[in-house]
């Protein structure tokens, strides 16, 4: 599939380099590690699974068709999207993904909105253009703060590779 990037992106609304990205930033996780004879799914494969869940709506994120979709088993499919949300959760994912500018990239930054956009927004802050992720339903965990101001359940993630 990654021949076929458009193809891996109406699956997994993620480019093939972005979702490598993701991956190297989620593998060391412990969620994905065990202390057992029998080894987890592939890091790779339980991203792909969840991504594929949150991309999709309707019936075509229930379990049973998800299951069959990446030919697992139904309880495979809850425990590997609830393994990517407690890391993508997690306090050391945060800490690595998430980059607050320095004074001088914020004055870039503003130099480039008065520049390219209305010059009264150069002092805006935290304004982001992203793409909303539909889920099909209210996620159990942080139930309402998945409620966007679209009226959905949602995820709005940014990935950015150095």
């Amino acid at each position: 599939m990654c021949n076929r990037p458009e193809i891996f992106r109406s699956y997994l609304r993620i480019t093939p380099a972005c979702f490598d990205v993701l991956v190297a930033s989620l593998r060391e996780d412990p969620v994905f590690h065990n202390r057992s004879n029998i080894p987890q799914m592939p890091v790779e494969e339980q991203v792909a699974i969840a991504l594929y869940r949150f991309g999709h709506f309707g019936n075509a994120t229930s379990t049973v068709m998800v299951a069959l979709w990446a030919g697992v088993g139904y309880g495979t499919v809850h425990l590997a999207t609830n393994r990517v949300m407690s890391a993508v959760c997690s306090e050391r994912f945060r800490k690595s993904a998430l980059h607050w500018p320095d004074a001088a990239e914020k004055e870039a930054a503003k130099a480039w909105v008065e520049e390219n956009s209305c010059p009264a927004w150069r002092d805006g802050w935290l304004m982001v253009d992203g793409t909303l992720v539909p889920m099909y339903s209210r996620p159990a965990y942080f139930e309402n703060t998945w409620y966007d101001r679209k009226s959905n359940y949602s995820l709005n993630v940014q990935v950015c590779a150095a």
